[in-house]
């Protein structure tokens, strides 16, 4: 099929386009200083069969997580195989845990796709494997609303729910989510700039990936709305395969798939609370949407798939 060229897009500074992002071996490269933040890191590489990559922590600590194909990951004399997946809409991964202030070294013999979440800390914890089987999928909403989130690395969150049961680090939370084509995710609006009682602060970082239908390229949209806090951030994206939404600030969602195109992303967060918790304030116009879900099915395209062995949770 041939691809129309797409139009130009509006820039901006929160909406990184596939490639805007790239730097050296990777495709997306997230620091704090490339985001104008302090704590929540990225970065994407795409290895060829036989290829490797090495890389220090310093002051961060990273999860590394295969977003499609398997690999080893060596670090502070371990090596941990990690069997991967196919692709992030075909099942939960394993990942690894690299501490800070360490030397780590990635190879996979087949190739792939490899995402590093990073936050950086002040507390060393063990290098450590996570199989997939440990790794909590929840669906929350209902209807239109319904979403899947694969909690590899969730911290507690008000209402509890499988998401206090995710990995422990210092700093770093990271969740993957499935959203369905037609589908909306990060509803309702939500904001978590401040440190206040109920809410913690926390920088964000969105990396999009969206299903193909029939050769046809997919989108969705992203909205990131003024809060008052911060830089006050204000954005309406057309996202597409490999975009970033930086969310430094704001009510973000909702995170719209459209029809036909199943949306995952990948969610980063970090920052300075010396609890590592995400606390949350809805949108005040639509905070009763969460009411509306009480005794209402779940879309029942999900869950996309489970982790092997484990269950799920309605939410």
């Amino acid at each position: 099929m041939t691809r129309t060229p797409e139009p130009q897009r509006q820039e901006h500074e929160c909406h990184l386009p596939a490639g805007k992002a790239a730097n050296g071996l990777y495709t997306v490269d997230v620091s704090p200083e490339t985001a104008g933040w302090e704590f929540s890191s990225l970065r994407v590489v795409e290895l060829p069969p036989g290829g490797w990559h090495d890389f220090d922590t310093g002051d961060s600590e990273w999860i590394v997580l295969p977003l499609s194909g398997s690999c080893t990951v060596a670090v502070e004399g371990q090596t941990f195989r990690l069997t991967g997946r196919e692709s992030v809409f075909t099942g939960v991964t394993d990942f690894v845990y690299a501490p800070r202030d360490a030397h780590a070294s990635l190879a996979t013999r087949d190739g792939g796709r490899f995402a590093l979440t990073g936050a950086r800390c002040t507390r060393r914890l063990p290098a450590r494997y996570q199989p997939a089987s440990a790794v909590p999928v929840e669906l929350r909403g209902s209807g239109r609303y319904s979403r899947q989130v694969n909690n590899f690395a969730a911290a507690a969150r008000p209402g509890g729910g499988s998401g206090e049961q995710g990995f422990a680090c210092d700093k770093l939370i990271a969740v993957e989510v499935l959203t369905p084509g037609g589908n909306w995710s990060s509803f309702p609006p939500h904001k978590h700039d401040e440190d206040r009682v109920g809410e913690s602060r926390l920088e964000e970082v969105y990396y999009f990936e969206i299903a193909d239908r029939d050769g046809a390229p997919g989108l969705g949209y992203q909205r990131v709305s003024p809060s008052g806090n911060g830089r006050n951030t204000d954005l309406l994206a057309e996202v597409r395969d490999g975009d970033v939404v930086l969310v430094p600030d704001g009510w973000h969602g909702p995170s719209v798939a459209a029809p036909g195109h199943d949306m995952y992303f990948l969610n980063v967060m970090a920052g300075p609370g010396a609890e590592r918790v995400w606390l949350i304030c809805d949108h005040p116009e639509h905070a009763d949407v969460r009411d509306s879900w009480v005794g209402r099915p779940i879309d029942n395209r999900l869950p996309l798939y489970t982790a092997p062995g484990s269950r799920h949770d309605a939410d």
